[in-house]
């Protein structure tokens, strides 16, 4: 499951996701609006995507760690707007009968995002707004 929202990121309602009796391991990544970046300090983020294609590249992470690992139950949510230091702005979920299988494929999802989902950010700091070099090429 993956998805995009402009609400909070309710990390109970994630955790539930990933329940399933063959589960022995959950791994878990949260991103949140940290207070500095590149030596500045940021007073909050904002959020911005082409929605519809960020679906899609998603869903191919998604089925693309599938069929890496022997994964029972996996959930990406990334949050769009304006986010205040502290806020989660990604979280994925993913659970496995072992952890390291679990791990491996939550690392492989956030890994992967980053490089393909076209999610973009801008810092707002008292020297003012920044745009955030991605790994997506422009």
């Amino acid at each position: 499951m993956v998805e995009i929202t402009r609400k909070n990121i309710d990390m109970t309602w994630l955790l539930q996701q990933t329940e399933n009796p063959a589960t022995g391991g959950v791994a878990v990544f949260v991103g949140r609006v940290r207070d500095h970046s590149a030596g500045k300090t940021v007073e909050k983020m904002e959020y911005f995507a082409y929605e519809k294609m960020a679906i899609t590249e998603l869903e191919k992470i998604e089925k693309a760690a599938r069929r890496k690992w022997p994964v029972h139950e996996l959930v990406v949510v990334h949050r769009l707007g304006m986010q205040n230091v502290g806020e989660i702005s990604v979280a994925i979920a993913v659970s496995c009968s072992h952890r390291a299988e679990a791990f491996e494929a939550c690392r492989f999802i956030i890994d992967t995002l980053k490089k393909k989902v076209p999610i973009w950010k801008k810092e707002y700091g008292p020297d003012g707004t920044m745009w955030v070099d991605g790994e997506i090429p422009v």
